[in-house]
């Protein structure tokens, strides 16, 4: 009888069932490579869905986002009307000049000067209300998405003398305003006027005082 050495006898079965050590090996690497390629990355329909979801949420946040930016402007511009008119009754009753000839005259005086009837200003509005900021003038200026304008008629004969006023004062003032873009930065716009009534649109337009809706 022949003997062989059990190493042989291992290598026969082996051979026998086709599953060396080295081919499972290799056979348990190929299912862990084959696992992490299904793993990588999204499918194709795993990315439609999430833009969809995307998608949805937008369309639901959107326009909420602007209904309150516009709401956010037009409450401004209210606040904005109500502390100019509030300057203009003060200049008034200070100076004794009406209402003043334009919105520079309220200006806070530079250079640490001091305050008058307009030479170097009533010290009643910051630079930007007083249109003395970039972009401002005389009589308007933008804040918060609107534009703000300044118009007043029936000018007293001759403004009060060693004031330093630039010039004869108002008897009626109007100071409007309109949205920059209307729908964008704005949807109403708004009028004040001496009476301290304020009147709006819902378009957007200028109002008309005693025809315009009052704001309540």
């Amino acid at each position: 009888m022949v003997f062989f050495p059990r190493s042989f006898y291992t290598y026969l079965v082996l051979e026998i069932t086709h599953h060396s050590p080295k081919d499972q090996k290799l056979a348990s690497e190929g299912e862990i490579i084959e696992m992490r390629n299904r793993q990588k990355g999204f499918s194709m329909i795993e990315l439609l869905i999430v833009v969809a979801i995307v998608l949805v949420i937008a369309v639901i946040a959107i326009p909420s986002l602007i209904r309150s930016r516009l709401a956010a402007n037009e409450s401004s511009a209210v606040a904005t009307l109500q502390t100019v008119n509030t300057a203009l009754i003060s200049y008034a009753m200070v100076y004794g000049n009406a209402y003043p000839p334009d919105l520079n005259s309220l200006r806070i005086p530079p250079g640490g000067a001091p305050v008058d009837c307009g030479v170097n200003g009533a010290g009643l509005l910051d630079d930007v209300l007083a249109g003395v900021s970039a972009g401002g003038t005389a009589t308007t200026f933008t804040k918060g998405g609107y534009t703000f304008t300044y118009v007043g008629a029936n000018p007293i004969p001759v403004p009060p003398p060693n004031k330093g006023c630039t010039g004869p004062g108002f008897g009626t003032v109007q100071t409007t305003a309109i949205p920059v873009s209307i729908g964008g930065t704005g949807q109403r716009g708004f009028l004040i006027d001496q009476t301290n009534i304020m009147y709006f649109t819902a378009d957007g337009s200028a109002p008309v005082p005693g025809t315009s809706p009052i704001l309540q």
